[in-house]
C-alpha cells in the first residue's frame, strides 16, 4: 500500500502526516505544537534533527535538518566557499552555517500555495533528501573545517553519491 492510500479522502494536517511517517520509522519525535514536530532521524554519520513546520499564511511546510559543528574561527572562510560550492550541487534545499548555536543546517520549503495538500510521499521524500544531503556532504565539511584541505579537494569526497554497501 502506498503511503498516501489511508489519505486519499481525508483532509489531513502536513504535520499529521510527519507524525505518521516518524511512527512509522521508529523515530524519536515530538510534537511541539499542532503545526510543529521535531525528531530524531540516525545516520551513518550521526543523528540529525529535524524540525518540520506548517505555515498556513504562505501554506510552506518548512524543514530544517541540523547537526553540531565547531569549526575553528581560521577555517570559516572555507566553510563558507565549501558552503556555497555544496549548494550549487544541490536541487532540493541549501545548506548554511548558524555560528552562534554552532549548527549546520540543510533547509527546504514545501510551497503549498491554492490550498494545494502535501502528500505522505513528497514529506518522505523531502525527509529523505534532507538526510541524504547531509549523509552526502557530511564527511567534505569535516575536511574544509577541520583539515588544510582545500574546499576542491574535500568535495571530492562527495562527488558521487554511493550506492549501496561495501
Amino acid at each position: 500500500m502506498a503511503l498516501s492510500e489511508q489519505y486519499l479522502t481525508e483532509d489531513v494536517h502536513p504535520i499529521d502526516i510527519v507524525e505518521h511517517i516518524a511512527e512509522f520509522n521508529d523515530w524519536e519525535f515530538d510534537r511541539i505544537a499542532d503545526d510543529q514536530i521535531a525528531m530524531a532521524v540516525e545516520g551513518q554519520w550521526r543523528t540529525y534533527s529535524i524540525t518540520l513546520a506548517w505555515s498556513g499564511g504562505d501554506e510552506t511546510l518548512r524543514m530544517i535538518c541540523t547537526f553540531e559543528m565547531e569549526p575553528p574561527v581560521e577555517r570559516l572562510p572555507a566553510l563558507y566557499e565549501g558552503l556555497n560550492a555544496v549548494n550549487d550541487q544541490c536541487w532540493a534545499g541549501a545548506f548554511s552555517y548558524w555560528a552562534e548555536p554552532k549548527l549546520m543546517v540543510y533547509k527546504y520549503g514545501l510551497v503549498l500555495a491554492g490550498g494545494n495538500i502535501a502528500s505522505p510521499e513528497q514529506i518522505d521524500t523531502m525527509i529523505s533528501a534532507a538526510v541524504m544531503s547531509a549523509e552526502r556532504y557530511y564527511p567534505a565539511f569535516q575536511l574544509m573545517v577541520y583539515t588544510d584541505k582545500s574546499v576542491k579537494d574535500a568535495l571530492q569526497i562527495a562527488i558521487a553519491e554511493a550506492y549501496g554497501r561495501a
